[in-house]
């Protein structure tokens, strides 16, 4: 079975970058996607502290740290206000989405719906060509989130040097076949 193609994200307001991100624009990266609600408690004391980690100690590898603030629950006292002072006050610095609202009577956000998580925290692993690899709702060890997301950099690192990656003609600098790639 095929691995899915992750969904664009359906978003109203972006805090922690300059612009909204895409996936198409983080497209090379292996993407984290977090999404949470500043009221979780598993969110506050275990999700949030992970991810700010996993930005931390990534910052140098091909890998995106995306918050989404997802709300289905407590609509009228998580806006984007309280949010902006939640991110500030817990010194969240990687970029984090507002989830847009769900259609009338729908009570999930639109993204949230689209990858159809079952609440917070969830986080999502997309790889570097935009699928969906990993789907966890609720504490992700940190030790299996480790492991996969250096499976995912090392697949992505592995693309970048196959050899029908690399070009061949003379003059290029590469010269390729199944078993070596030289130089020159």
């Amino acid at each position: 079975m095929p691995t899915p193609t992750a969904p664009a994200w359906s978003t109203s307001r972006w805090f922690n970058t300059p612009e909204p991100l895409t996936l198409e624009g983080l497209r090379g990266r292996v993407v984290m996607l977090h999404a949470f609600q500043m009221l979780c408690p598993g969110c506050v004391s275990v999700g949030l502290p992970q991810a700010q980690r996993v930005a931390s100690l990534f910052a140098k590898e091909p890998v995106a740290v995306v918050g989404l603030h997802t709300v289905f629950e407590h609509h009228d006292v998580m806006g984007p206000a309280a949010l902006e002072v939640f991110l500030h006050e817990y010194r969240v610095r990687f970029p984090v989405a507002v989830d847009d609202r769900g259609d009338a009577g729908d009570p999930l956000p639109r993204t949230m719906r689209a990858y159809g998580m079952r609440g917070t925290p969830t986080v999502i692993l997309i790889d570097t060509v935009g699928r969906v690899r990993r789907h966890v709702f609720g504490a992700y060890d940190d030790l299996q989130l480790g492991r996969d997301l250096g499976a995912l950099i090392t697949e992505a690192t592995a693309q970048q040097f196959e050899p029908s990656r690399m070009d061949p003609r003379p003059g290029t600098g590469a010269a390729c076949s199944d078993s070596i790639c030289e130089a020159g």
